[in-house]
């Protein structure tokens, strides 16, 4: 991933508040995507000899020259004829079912991830052909949860998709984004300690007052709306941002005081930047670099990443000075691992950390105000056990998951490359090994047969919860690659929900918006916004 990200232009998919959610009147429905017809690309040619290429330059035009514009196209079409046919008739995936179109190109499937549509475009093709459907030439999205297991889990889990490689930072492949196992063992190891949910439980004091200073920031925000709406995501970003780097790195970013998280630009640039994820590495660099040159807001968002580079590079930096072994850069150090790698990895961490846990909690407020019966149950439920931590009560930890579920922080499917052997799960068609596989939270969170009225908000189906809806929990993803981070980002979210009911902060909250608004990009969900009156 470039250096310095850019923010793209974000239109939205409305869904969530209903069954049916609609498209913007701008956006085509995911039927027509596709059907709609793209051809792929020849080949780059091979570098050759100037003298050789200048000879092949000179017998091409003369040949062209010869020939009608008429045969020149017949030509061209015989020849892409003659490829699709090689590739259908040699197809070692032609037992998937699925569009033609995706047989043949993974154009179109670049399209709908572009278009941020890629969920329901998919969900779409699963209701047609089946809970397995081929969506690339060597793409494969599986709706069944029974697959998460073989996918994620057991034996270590599949090797993840080489896209991953394009959220590199700094040239530096990270604990997220590297796709070899020992490589990022070593990292993860060295780390761990800093996750124990003991050393968690332990920051309990520091963290909750970070929680109160940002209901105090909501406040002030508040009184300065003087009515308006308050944007609820950018306030919980902020204290994500806070929570995170006093607990991990030593020193707090102090985002809460200010009006605006000050590195916007940067947590937003790295979710624009998901609308190129599966593109081969250097298609992904090109067009980021083209969306950044067309970026008006570019130099914001520079400023933007610039700070981040800046307190990165100095907590590491003083970390050296110190000697300090206790922080997770100063582990990185200890375990090898270089200065620079250590500061790109301070860089990812506090990206991870900060969206995830700001789309939960804003989620959990636009519903909370929605529906105030819930909304005083949960705060009955917390007068009554005030000394229980927030994780063990059962109604808000139902409401919190419920948040979860639906905020959908990363809805795309994490992709998986089959190892030797092929992916076989009872019921569904067989996998051949060196296939891209993988399953979308959307696919799992809104599954009508798991969670039936999957688009309510019911805190209350988790109190009988099935085994079915635990195995298709899928917020953090599965198994050893899931988010290094999932237990103290899920303390923040319950201790931040508890604060928040239990101080009436969403006492006459209204939501701004009757639907909340996504675009379905890798870790992406957008405008939470609640008015407080």
């Amino acid at each position: 991933m470039f250096d310095k990200p850019f923010h793209g232009i974000q239109a939205a998919v409305e869904f969530l508040a209903s069954p049916n959610p609609s498209i913007r009147a701008a956006r085509p429905e995911p039927e027509s995507i596709i059907h709609s017809t793209f051809i792929d690309s020849c080949p780059p040619p091979q570098r050759q000899d100037s003298t050789v290429m200048a000879a092949h330059a000179t017998v091409t035009a003369n040949l062209l020259a010869s020939l009608s514009p008429l045969t020149i196209g017949l030509s061209v079409v015989s020849i892409l004829l003659l490829k699709a046919a090689h590739g259908l008739t040699t197809d070692r995936l032609r037992h998937i079912p699925g569009p033609l179109i995706a047989r043949l190109t993974p154009i179109w499937y670049w399209y709908i991830v572009w278009r941020g549509i890629e969920c329901r475009a998919i969900a779409v093709l699963h209701k047609k052909y089946g809970p397995v459907v081929r969506i690339a030439p060597n793409e494969i999205d599986i709706s069944d949860g029974a697959a998460v297991a073989p996918i994620y889990i057991d034996n270590g889990g599949f090797l993840k998709h080489p896209a991953y490689r394009n959220f590199d930072i700094n040239g530096f492949p990270t604990i997220f984004s590297v796709t070899d196992h020992a490589h990022r063992a070593v990292r993860a190891k060295a780390v761990a300690p800093l996750f124990a949910q003991q050393a968690i439980n332990n920051s309990k004091p520091a963290m909750r007052r970070i929680i109160d200073t940002t209901l105090s920031g909501l406040e002030r925000r508040k009184s300065l709306a003087n009515g308006k709406p308050v944007d609820l995501l950018d306030l919980f970003r902020c204290m994500a941002m806070d929570v995170m780097t006093e607990y991990l790195v030593g020193e707090c970013f102090h985002s809460v005081g200010s009006k605006r998280l000050s590195v916007a630009g940067f947590v937003d640039g790295f979710v624009a930047a998901g609308r190129f994820f599966y593109l081969p590495t250097r298609l992904f660099t090109l067009f980021e670099y083209c969306a950044s040159r067309l970026n008006k807001s570019q130099a914001l968002i520079t400023a933007s990443i610039d700070t981040v580079q800046s307190f990165a590079t100095k907590v590491v930096d003083d970390s050296i000075a110190r000697g300090e072994k206790a922080t997770y850069q100063g582990r990185l150090l200890k375990a090898g691992i270089s200065r620079e790698e250590a500061i790109a990895q301070v860089i990812d961490i506090m990206f991870a950390g900060t969206d995830g846990m700001a789309r939960v909690l804003a989620v959990f407020c636009w519903h909370m105000a929605r529906a105030p019966e819930k909304y005083d149950r949960a705060r009955k439920e917390i007068l009554q056990y005030p000394d229980t931590d927030a994780r063990s009560l059962p109604y808000l930890s139902g409401a919190v998951k419920e948040a979860a579920r639906l905020a959908l922080a990363n809805p795309t499917r994490l992709a998986r490359i089959v190892p030797s052997g092929g992916l076989k799960v009872p019921g569904l068609p067989s996998i051949p090994a060196g296939t891209s596989v993988g399953i979308g939270a959307y696919a799992l969170h809104l599954n009508p047969d798991v969670f039936p009225t999957p688009y309510d908000f019911l805190p209350e189906r988790w109190l009988e919860c099935t085994p079915e809806m635990l195995r298709d929990s899928f917020y953090f993803g599965k198994g050893s690659r899931q988010c290094i981070a999932r237990n103290f980002a899920s303390a923040i979210v319950w201790w931040g929900a508890e604060a928040l009911v239990r101080n009436r902060v969403l006492d006459g909250a209204k939501p701004v918006r009757e639907k909340i608004e996504i675009v379905e990009w890798f870790n992406n969900v957008e405008e939470h916004a609640t008015s407080e009156r």
